[in-house]
């Protein structure tokens, strides 16, 4: 039976259209932005671990330059126990020499006096964004960023690794702080003093002139206190510096973990899209094709009439 007032082929191509329609649209937003859930609405709880995933990737680029900053003050400080130490072999060295006998020990510690000069420098020039890790005081600490955790209930965090300051003369600074930003002279490896003789002197004030032989042998040994405290400070440094930069290469890799494992969630398979989208333009064509004839149809009772 034919009708003119409903016409069930007409609404049945109809509802195939709008069928294809919405599924050609989805198909192009897949292919235009590359994902397959986009929103919500396409899958909430893909959205929502992917959502918070790529904040958490956020959070990891934040730690890494974080790290790069940390690593930026260690070797700063690493350096400037590097060179301290040449500087204190050199104080050895003209040591040894004053042993001569025919030595002129004033020429000697005029040698001395640049050295020691040369160590204040170094010592208080190590400052990188305004933190000292060779001029500090006892008790005191500095840390850098080392990581960024989430943990299994959802709760994050950021932790951290610190470095602690021993102003003693077998501490890990050269000098000590004054407590307004300048190098206390008088304490630190350098700085803290040893009796010698019937005086007390520290490595930046050893004074040689006027001591006997033992006198000098005594210095010596003082002289090779301070570079074992300084080698062992200059490790601890290395092994915060090695720390650092294996923590870094962990949160570059965890980023790219996280980011690949998010793509899986809701990254569109372009190859399939892509033949989606052919598929789907091809019915569309068919389907406007198939209204068109349910539509014509009517006109046939036309006909009937003539």
């Amino acid at each position: 039976m034919t009708s003119i007032n409903t016409n069930n082929a007409a609404m049945a191509a109809l509802q195939t259209l709008r069928n294809v329609n919405s599924n050609l649209t989805s198909t192009q937003t897949a292919v235009s932005t590359g994902l397959r859930i986009s929103k919500a609405a396409d899958n909430a709880t893909y959205w929502s671990v992917a959502t918070t995933m790529k904040s958490d990737v956020g959070a990891l680029g934040a730690v890494s330059d974080a790290l790069g900053l940390g690593a930026a003050k260690v070797d700063t400080a690493y350096t400037a126990m590097d060179s301290s130490i040449s500087i204190v072999s050199q104080i050895k060295d003209k040591l040894v020499t004053a042993k001569e006998g025919s030595v002129d020990k004033a020429k000697v510690q005029g040698e001395l006096n640049q050295l020691q000069a040369q160590l204040k420098s170094v010592a208080t020039s190590a400052s990188f964004n305004g933190e000292n890790w060779v001029v500090a005081a006892s008790g005191g600490s500095a840390s850098v960023v080392s990581s960024f955790v989430r943990d299994a209930s959802g709760g994050v965090s950021v932790t951290t690794s610190a470095f602690e300051f021993k102003a003693g003369s077998m501490g890990n600074v050269l000098f000590g702080s004054d407590g307004s930003g300048g190098a206390d002279l008088s304490t630190g490896i350098l700085g803290s003093a040893k009796t010698i003789g019937s005086s007390s002197f520290s490595v930046y004030s050893l004074d040689i002139q006027g001591m006997t032989g033992s006198g000098i042998d005594s210095a010596m040994n003082m002289v090779e206190s301070a570079l074992s405290a300084m080698t062992s400070s200059a490790a601890q440094l290395g092994s915060l510096s090695s720390r650092i930069d294996l923590q870094t290469s962990f949160a570059s890799s965890l980023s790219d973990a996280i980011t690949s494992g998010v793509g899986k969630l809701v990254d569109a398979n372009m190859e399939q899209e892509s033949s989606k989208l052919s598929a789907l333009q091809t019915q569309q064509q068919l389907a406007i094709q198939s209204l068109s004839i349910a539509n014509s149809s009517a006109q046939s009772i036309m006909s009937l009439f003539r």
